[in-house]
């Protein structure tokens, strides 16, 4: 059963939401999107967008990705009610990524409440940074799932955790085509349109842009524009006439680098700033939904969309939250705690814990103890002052000395209170890994699956009241 929903806001401030131009989406750009109905809604007229994205990951990545989707649907809903235009909301699958690090795995709490990490394989480090839509699933995802079934904890809705990724994530589907699926079939009845930016479709139409932004000069030197080459993705840098890869030296052309718009679009592919003016110019987009990084740089891309001539966007935080299970909560209850106390250095709640539960006469005899010390090692230091200052560091050490021994006798207390207490230990321990596994926020670390196989698609219903309320209030 799940306990609640906890709304944990992000703490920047959504930018003013322009009215729009509704528009008509190219056809290109709609054979990028799987259908459904948002691709439906998309196709029938002039439209306006609300937008959002991700690199794709293994299993949908991280919960942070569904939070994202699910914001830009109830933004969407409410913009469209209150503006009487179709507002649809669309989610930007970055298959262009090369980050395979990040996309090779899926955290999951396994049957004890353990985090469990799910990892399809490595890309050798020598070995070409492809993009991931070039990245198959390969043979290793079998395996992968079998790992996350054997993790998994039996529960009702399990079986269909398992069939769902399984129709998504097959060996020869590429790993950026399978999370566009997934997330598709999850969301997409709820009116999500998901769009494959890598299609060559959707490229052919971006192309244009990106020829143009190999113009620009960013801060680092480089253009905002990178093509696949010898090493894979790579930024490109003007040199003269033409341009030079970052790292494999590779050299282009101007009319090399049309050509391969013309006959190979997938080859190129905007950076981060770049890619907001891209899905501005693509989608009639009025918000794009993201989180704390993406807040610190776009406003970057400030001046790629006035000189590319492109209306900017609104930049909105998404919603961000914890999901709170009944048999964590039922620990915070228990012992007063909120999911704040599990952000320090792991064990430091436990000390406190069991430091609060030390006898009281013991505590306050070591508290006497200290204050003594201080107090006669202040007289004791004065008097050595007078009598040979060459002493009082001598002095001072002693102190500190005789401080030291009382801290480690009430640190081996703790510890012998925290070993006597082995249940109290354990219950906190699962708490954490639920709530702030390896010391990181839920929802950048576990993925929907784990959630989804104990509890179902009622989850997402539970979520999405609680972004409903987040978009009603911004």
């Amino acid at each position: 059963m799940i306990s609640r929903i906890l709304s944990t806001p992000l703490p920047r401030v959504a930018g003013p939401i322009p009215a729009g131009t509704p528009r008509r989406i190219h056809p290109d750009v709609l054979a990028a999107v799987l259908p459904g109905p948002g691709r439906d809604r998309l196709s029938g007229g002039e439209v306006l967008a609300v937008t959002t994205g991700q690199q794709p990951a293994l299993f949908t990545g991280p919960l942070y990705t569904i939070n994202k989707a699910l914001s830009a649907i109830a933004l969407a809903r409410r913009l469209e009610q209150e503006r009487g235009v179709p507002v649809v909301p669309v989610f930007w699958v970055a298959g262009d990524d090369h980050d395979f690090a990040e996309a090779n795995h899926a955290w999951v709490l396994d049957r004890e409440g353990e985090p469990v990490k799910i990892e399809l394989r490595e890309r050798p480090h020598e070995a070409p940074q492809l993009p991931l839509f070039r990245e198959p699933c390969g043979a290793e995802i079998r395996a992968a799932l079998d790992a996350l079934d054997a993790a998994l904890p039996e529960a009702e809705c399990k079986p269909d955790v398992r069939h769902w990724l399984e129709a998504s994530h097959k060996p020869d589907v590429s790993l950026a085509d399978a999370g566009a699926e997934a997330l598709h079939q999850l969301l997409g009845g709820r009116g999500l349109a998901v769009f494959r930016a890598h299609d060559r479709n959707a490229k052919r139409v971006a192309a244009p842009w990106l020829l143009r932004a190999l113009g620009e000069t960013l801060a680092d030197g480089l253009t905002p524009v990178l093509v696949e080459g010898r090493l894979g993705r790579d930024r490109l840098r003007q040199d003269g006439a033409g341009f030079v890869t970052r790292r494999s030296g590779e050299r282009f052309t101007r009319v090399e680098l049309e050509t391969i718009a013309a006959d190979a679009p997938e080859r190129l592919s905007p950076n981060v700033l770049l890619r907001p003016v891209i899905e501005a110019a693509l989608f009639p987009t009025l918000a794009y939904v993201g989180g704390p990084g993406e807040m610190e740089y776009l406003p970057e891309s400030a001046p790629l969309f006035r000189s590319l001539g492109v209306a900017p966007q609104a930049h909105v935080p998404r919603w961000s939250g914890l999901i709170i299970e009944a048999r964590i909560d039922k620990v915070l209850s228990k012992h007063g705690l909120t999911p704040a106390d599990f952000d320090g250095t792991p064990g430091a709640l436990e000390s406190r814990l069991a430091q609060a539960d030390m006898p009281p006469d013991l505590a306050a005899s070591l508290k006497a103890l200290r204050e003594n010390i201080e107090s006669q090692y202040a007289r004791i230091s004065g008097e050595v002052r007078e009598l040979d200052p060459t002493l009082e560091r001598t002095a001072q050490s002693a102190r500190n000395a005789a401080l030291a021994g009382t801290n480690d006798i009430e640190k081996k207390l703790v510890a012998s209170l925290k070993r006597s207490q082995g249940t109290l230990v354990s219950q906190l321990a699962r708490a954490r890994a639920a709530l702030a596994p390896g010391g990181k926020p839920q929802e950048r670390v576990l993925t929907a699956a784990s959630f989804l196989a104990r509890y179902g698609l009622v989850l997402l219903d539970e979520i999405d009241r609680e972004v409903a309320r987040w978009a009603a209030g911004l």
